[in-house]
This record gives structure tokens, sequence and C-alpha cells, in this order.
């Protein structure tokens, strides 16, 4: 729903981690947030999420009252489990509006 988010509790890094109900293969993932400073994505094949493999990381751009939209491209992997590390932000708490990942 748009109209719910995930936020932090004021404290850095934060990690979110969404799973799959089996492996699969992404080629893209994109994220909706606000007030991200720097974001890790990591990936685990494990059936439990441990095992974690750094996918990308990156700068976001501050946007003033405006969810940031970040899209990833990157070479298709697989992945049971992927990690949301937000490293640092722009503020006390920020949030997590939308996670998308596209592959098969």
């Amino acid at each position: 729903s748009s109209k719910t988010f995930w936020t932090t509790t004021g404290m850095f890094p934060q990690e979110l981690i969404i799973g799959f109900p089996k492996c699969v293969k992404i080629n893209k993932v994109s994220i909706q947030c606000y007030l991200v400073r720097t974001l890790r994505i990591e990936r685990s094949t494990s059936k439990d999420p441990v095992g974690f493999e750094q996918c990308v990381e990156k700068d976001l751009q501050h946007r003033e009252g405006q969810l940031q939209m970040e899209e990833f491209t990157l070479p298709e992997f697989q992945a049971t489990y992927l990690r949301f590390i937000i490293k640092s932000a722009f503020d006390h708490f920020v949030s997590v509006h939308r996670v998308m990942a596209e592959g098969t």
C-alpha cells in the first residue's frame, strides 16, 4: 500500500530483509525511500537469511520534501533474500515506502 511505510528507529546502520518463497533470478531492484544517505543491497541464496554478499552500495541524493526513487540495474543474480542496509541518513529517521525486485 502506498499509504504504509517502514521507518528506522533513529540509529544507524539499520537493515530491512525481504524474503522470497524460493530462489529467484533478479536483474533490477528499485526503492522509494526518504532521507537515506548511503544504501547497501546484499543478497543471500541460503534457505535462511544468512551468508549475505554485497550487490551494490550507493550514496543517494537528498531531495528536500520528496521521496528518493532509486533504480539499480544489476547483472542477473539469484537470491532467496535481499537485505537493504541503510548505513547513514540525512536525518535521525528515514523511511522506506516501496521496494521492487524484477526478474524471473
